[in-house]
């Protein structure tokens, strides 16, 4: 084995145990941060419930259903999928 062999193979061995200590402080990192959004989401779980526990949410209002006349600029609701693919159908379109 040459000199030049035995520094290639080194350069190998070298490459390979930066990679695998790279990968064991990038998943440190990347638990950590993790771990971090968990707690964080399990604080303001917490503070949501604490705060939905001391003043409960005011009953929703239900809308009527009066049908009034549309006024100039005003959209309309778009009509449901199941409408229009029919419509489309029944028009010669093919979907």
């Amino acid at each position: 084995m040459t000199k030049e062999d035995r520094d290639r193979a080194q350069a190998r061995l070298d490459k390979t145990t930066r990679a695998a200590q790279d990968a064991r402080t990038g998943k440190a990192d990347r638990d950590a941060s993790s771990k971090a959004v968990l707690d964080n989401m399990a604080k303001l779980k917490a503070l949501r419930l604490a705060r939905e526990a001391a003043a409960p949410p005011a009953p929703v209002k239900a809308k009527k259903a009066a049908a009034k006349p549309n006024k100039p600029g005003e959209r309309r609701p778009a009509p449901a999928l199941g409408d229009w693919l029919a419509s489309q159908q029944s028009g010669g379109r093919r979907t």
